[in-house]
């Protein structure tokens, strides 16, 4: 499995990004699974600058900086979704780059990763509700991080010793979230090829 984990926040000062470290680390435990991070800052992805919906356009030419974008994340089998919770709704940055895709995330997984006061449980709610418009597969179970993200988790990626060694805590969270993404990866790759 090509697993990518894109950070979907890009303000000043946020924290999603140490999640990223956190989620590739338990990752690479998986059998035959490669990672890599994208981080929506290294896109500066305008407004969706297109006059149609990209689904529904056979002449479609996006900007230079979408088709960078659209070119890395089509080299995934399979994608967690960091996102943190602004206003009860996952960020505007995420949004503006799941708008530029067209078939990228076309039957593969996609897990979600949230933080926040509810440990973003309603980004999460919203998420499931846009990418089946993406004609993607929602993985059922989401990790939900409570609590502050920069006091739990190093710039390493690594959780606290208190948080790891709690048996319902959002370290088994994240192991049980990557065992269903890589099922449904494995799954819906073997029915990929048979088209």
């Amino acid at each position: 499995m090509k697993l990518q984990i894109i950070i979907g926040s890009t303000r000043p000062q946020r924290v999603s990004h140490l999640l990223a470290p956190w989620a590739a680390n338990e990752a690479k435990n998986l059998e035959d699974t490669e990672v890599e991070i994208v981080d929506l800052l290294d896109y500066d992805l305008p407004f969706l600058d297109e006059p149609i919906s990209p689904q529904y356009n056979p002449e479609r030419k996006p900007n230079p900086v979408a088709q960078k974008f659209l070119d890395k994340i089509s080299k995934a089998d399979a994608y967690i979704l960091i996102t943190p919770e602004y206003n009860r709704s996952y960020s505007a940055a995420l949004k503006n780059a799941l708008d530029y895709i067209d078939f990228q995330f076309k039957q593969k997984p996609v897990a979600l990763l949230a933080h926040g006061s509810t440990g973003g449980a309603q980004a999460v709610g919203h998420l499931r509700g846009v990418l089946p418009g993406l004609h993607a597969i929602t993985v059922p179970s989401a990790t939900y991080f409570i609590g502050q993200v920069a006091q739990a988790i190093d710039d390493q990626g690594n959780l606290s010793e208190e948080l790891k060694a709690n048996p319902y805590g959002p370290q088994m969270a994240l192991k049980n979230m990557l065992a269903d993404t890589k099922w449904y990866s494995d799954a819906l790759n073997s029915a990929r090829s048979k088209n």
